[in-house]
């Protein structure tokens, strides 16, 4: 039987929220984990770009989180809550917020020496934007209830980053709905099933693993 194939990193917030899609969709794939400091020939020769997620399907190559997600919602899993026409317009706002703005200054707030930025500036810009979400939601306990939704597996990836990069700081924010959000999520069965470790794929020993 061939699986899809899915080129992922572990600790890479887009090929996170691509895991979790298919976990909630429960998409068989062949999981390739790789080393963006040494990226197999077999990945790059379907992806040029050379970043992680890419899924290998037997007719096209699926090269954006964004893109593997809509693929794996196509089942339309019953685990995943369902927006109404208003919920899928804001989430998509979010999305694209977080994709572009916060993470922007998440990473010259992360890697300031690399993108000869300062640290302090960008890392205010992303408390401006989780206080302004903390405004808008009211998890219970994800955002829109009892169910996760397409916006907690894209947007909460990012934010975990940010709270890596200083803990101690993000604890002490009074974007408390954000943090409650973010609790949640690390404590859940969907973040750690996501987390799985897996040992590095070996093109000598070609068989991924399987996943989820």
């Amino acid at each position: 039987m061939n699986l899809p194939i899915l080129y992922s990193f572990r600790r890479c917030p887009y090929a996170m929220r691509a895991r979790m899609a298919i976990i909630l969709a429960a998409k068989d794939c062949e999981l390739r984990e790789v080393s963006l400091k040494n990226k197999p020939d077999e990945m790059l020769q379907i992806s040029a770009k050379g970043t992680v997620p890419v899924l290998e399907l037997p007719n096209k190559v699926l090269e954006e989180s964004l893109d593997i997600i809509s693929w794996a919602m196509q089942s339309h899993p019953t685990k995943v809550y369902i927006f109404s026409i208003k919920e899928k317009l804001i989430s998509e706002s979010l999305i694209q917020l977080f994709d572009s703005k916060f993470k922007f200054h998440l990473d010259r707030y992360k890697y300031s020496s690399r993108f000869e930025a300062n640290s302090s500036e960008h890392r205010e810009e992303c408390k401006n934007i989780l206080e302004k979400l903390d405004t808008k939601i009211n998890p219970s306990p994800w955002i829109f209830g009892e169910k996760v939704s397409l916006l907690d597996i894209s947007i909460l990836p990012f934010i975990r980053q940010c709270k890596i990069a200083n803990p101690e700081w993000f604890f002490e924010q009074n974007f408390k709905k954000v943090i409650a959000l973010l609790n949640f999520f690390e404590a859940s069965n969907l973040f750690i099933h996501a987390m799985k470790k897996f040992d590095l794929w070996d093109p000598q020993n070609p068989n991924g693993s399987l996943f989820p």
